[in-house]
């Protein structure tokens, strides 16, 4: 079963059914059966517990006797937008609207059945394996390795907090102070386990940098009763950590949400834009064979330049 970054630190039992939710007849009780007669293993031993936490590296199996096998990935002939490639790693400037990887709602189109084609011409025994995910409506850097002792390397590199990894957001307000930390643990809601919120009880550490690079005010519209002007910014946000949508969910705690986000954004109709106005900018490392240092830089897609022009913040993307 694929962990990703929104397991960790979260319920065994939860964790499986998120994952299975979408089978016929799938629940939390039927799922703890299952961990009772040792049927879901945690790195190769019967996981002791439903109530286990997941950690950072764990793999889970389930006995998945009575559940469909789920088709394997296909590749598929899709453009890819390469930034860097060598033997070793691979970066993606993702498009908006692309998803990671497959699901039971998205099984094609996605980032990685484009990869499994482009990974076609690689050495035998080389496999994508991605590093940096990115919700489906975020755009930006996406690093890939090529090899297991790679991702390893790099995975290392993470926990050591080594890799740099910078994005550019839109949001309302006015961040105060320019700079600063937001240290915040998160959790999953416990009334919709598809989004985060900041939680004083447990739950995962996350924190963020954040530097204010632009602000400028726009006033709103007149005839829907809303005179009051109100202000834009354009923040870099440098993630310390990386959990679930922790950038989105930690600006909107503090009151500057991101344009566009239809989670955890503003539903006032200030401003009306498709999406979160959030771009993975730049992943800044060591190269794990080389040992050269590497930046990677997506340059900002068209709709958030178009964006910040319309809000009168295009200056700062100068300055970023």
């Amino acid at each position: 079963m694929p962990i990703d970054r929104g397991d960790i630190g979260v319920r065994l039992d939860l964790v499986v059914h998120r994952h299975l939710a979408h089978e016929p007849g799938m629940s939390r009780a039927r799922i703890q059966k299952w961990i009772a007669a040792r049927r879901v293993h945690i790195n190769g031993a019967p996981a002791p517990r439903a109530s286990w936490r997941v950690a950072e590296g764990d793999t889970v199996q389930v006995d998945a006797r009575e559940i469909r096998t789920r088709a394997r990935p296909r590749a598929e002939a899709m453009a890819l937008d390469v930034l860097f490639e060598d033997a070793h790693l691979l970066a993606l400037n993702k498009p908006a609207g692309i998803v990671v990887h497959p699901s039971y709602k998205h099984a094609t189109g996605t980032l990685i059945n484009a990869l499994l084609w482009h990974a076609a011409r690689w050495p035998s025994g080389d496999a994508p394996a991605i590093l940096t995910r990115l919700d489906k409506m975020t755009s930006g850097v996406v690093l890939v390795a090529k090899r297991r002792e790679v991702t390893a390397a790099l995975q290392r590199e993470m926990r050591a907090l080594r890799i740099d990894k910078d994005y550019l957001a839109i949001v309302h307000g006015t961040p105060s102070p320019a700079k600063g930390t937001i240290d915040l643990a998160l959790d999953r809601d416990p009334w919709d386990r598809r989004k985060v919120t900041v939680t004083d009880r447990g739950g995962q550490p996350a924190v963020t940098k954040y530097e204010r690079l632009a602000t400028a005010s726009r006033a709103r519209d007149a005839a829907a009763g809303t005179e009051a002007p109100s202000s834009f910014s354009l923040v870099r946000c440098r993630l310390v950590t990386g959990r679930m949508h922790q950038i989105r969910v930690h600006l909107a705690h503090k009151g500057w949400p991101l344009v566009g986000d239809p989670v955890y954004g503003r539903k006032d109709g200030t401003i009306d834009f498709p999406r979160q106005a959030l771009h993975a900018w730049r992943v800044a490392l060591t190269h794990p064979v080389t040992r050269e240092p590497l930046e990677i830089v997506a340059p900002l897609p068209d709709d958030l330049r178009a964006l910040l022009a319309r809000l009168g913040l295009a200056e700062g993307v100068l300055r970023s």
